[in-house]
């Protein structure tokens, strides 16, 4: 056995180096908590969110145009090409143009049926719920296909399908 009874002067200088099990052992703690708390940290649903496109809009006169801002009073204006509508005339409407269509193209019993669609040009400033009685209107009137007309971003970063 191997036992220090004294003897070198320079041996007995104090022990200057850092001890580095204990911080070794607090870093290894620290992760195996950070490794347990991350996943139930970040909970998210897993999405494909759209893609910004440009997609040119091939406008056909049966096509509905419709554009939606607010007036002074902050109340939601609806209007059918350039002329304002209010709830009850957009349905009205939409259901005579609609049975018009139909009708030029031969009937319900046509096989090559086109129905005509709605195009929605929304103010950025106009609340949803503006947008959304359109849409709701346009449906409950018939109407399969509601888009909407945006611009597409400035500066080229155009995606093309």
């Amino acid at each position: 056995m191997a036992m220090s009874v004294g003897g070198d002067k320079a041996a007995e200088k104090p022990m200057s180096d850092i001890n580095t099990t204990p911080l070794v052992d607090v870093m290894l703690v620290l992760l195996i908590i950070f490794l347990i708390a991350i996943p139930v940290a970040i909970q998210a649903i897993k999405l494909k969110l759209p893609d910004v496109r440009y997609d040119p809009t091939t406008t056909k006169p049966e096509n509905v145009s419709l554009s939606i801002t607010t007036d002074k009073d902050g109340r939601c204006a609806v209007y059918w090409n350039l002329s304002r509508v209010t709830h009850e005339e957009l349905l009205e409407k939409a259901v005579t143009k609609l049975k018009a269509e139909i009708a030029r193209q031969g009937g319900v019993g046509n096989p090559d049926l086109e129905l005509p669609e709605a195009h929605i040009r929304g103010d950025v400033n106009v609340p949803y719920q503006c947008i959304g009685g359109a849409i709701y209107t346009m449906q409950m009137a018939g109407f399969a296909k509601v888009g909407f007309i945006s611009e597409p971003p400035a500066g080229g970063n155009i995606q093309r399908l």
